[in-house]
């Protein structure tokens, strides 16, 4: 027996994936993260914060198709509809470009509701790709989040970084102003090399998770293929298989509840003999 009762619609989530430090792999973990989501059937946004720097676009390989932005539609001169773009590889997916020509002021905090609301009527997942840091763009990405993904180096300035941005998401977000349920924090570890962890060059898993003291969401290791993948302008979670790219697909898996064993893999660099021969182990 039906009631006539239009049934609602869970509303999008909303995830930002921040970091204290620059150069730890945010963005292209944003890239990455929303492919993934994307390539699972989730209907994903990723939306670049980072006015006047604009990276995003590069990396998800649409900065030509770039028209109207994120500015522009909280300014009112566009339509959200017109500002999206959609990805050429994965239907499911859309990117939402920011300004290279405006200053961090021209986010407000109305217009990024209004945005962000809209956006949660039609998409699965909201990716924010936040600006590292703790100035106005980056804490505007973390006040209406859901979720936060924080990226870290295995380094000692990074993870402290990182502890000062999880205070940030504990105390200054829109959740913990009215006392609901906290911003739900994990970890994403990037730039993960074992060899130089065992010289003591960088810290190990454990005690970066002890500093930090939440979930771990992925280990994404020292790879060739981020970079690569980044320079033809295409998520390494599309890329030909890659040791990064397997980590970055559990990351998302667990991102959406799922139960993923966590692997430490790191790609080797080919011998000599092996690179006469053109193998790779």
């Amino acid at each position: 027996m039906t009631t006539g009762l239009k049934e609602e619609q869970p509303l999008g989530r909303i995830v930002v994936i921040t970091s204290g430090k620059g150069g730890v792999g945010k963005t292209t973990s944003a890239a990455a993260i929303s492919a993934g989501l994307a390539q699972l059937g989730h209907k994903t946004v990723v939306i670049d914060f980072d006015v006047g720097l604009r990276n995003l676009d590069m990396i998800m390989g649409c900065e030509r198709r770039v028209v109207f932005d994120f500015i522009n539609v909280i300014q009112g001169d566009a339509r959200l509809k017109q500002a999206l773009i959609k990805d050429k590889r994965l239907d499911t997916l859309y990117i939402l470009p920011t300004s290279q020509t405006r200053d961090k002021d021209a986010l407000t905090k109305e217009g990024v509701e209004a945005v962000l609301n809209e956006l949660k009527e039609e998409f699965d997942y909201i990716i924010c790709d936040s600006p590292a840091g703790i100035e106005r763009g980056a804490q505007l990405a973390m006040y209406f989040a859901d979720e936060a993904v924080v990226v870290t180096n295995p380094e000692v300035s990074s993870v402290r970084d990182s502890d000062r941005v999880l205070g940030l998401l504990a105390s200054k977000t829109k959740r913990a102003e009215s006392s609901d349920e906290p911003v739900r924090a994990t970890v994403l570890l990037t730039r993960h090399d074992q060899a130089r962890i065992d010289q003591g060059e960088m810290m190990n898993v454990d005690d970066v998770l002890e500093i930090l003291a939440v979930p771990l969401l992925g280990i994404i290791p020292e790879s060739t293929a981020v970079l690569r993948a980044s320079n033809v302008g295409t998520p390494v979670t599309l890329e030909e298989p890659s040791n990064a790219g397997r980590a970055y697909h559990d990351a998302v898996a667990r991102l959406t509840g799922a139960e993923v064993e966590m692997r430490i893999g790191s790609e080797r660099r080919p011998g000599l003999f092996q690179r006469l021969f053109g193998r790779t182990a």
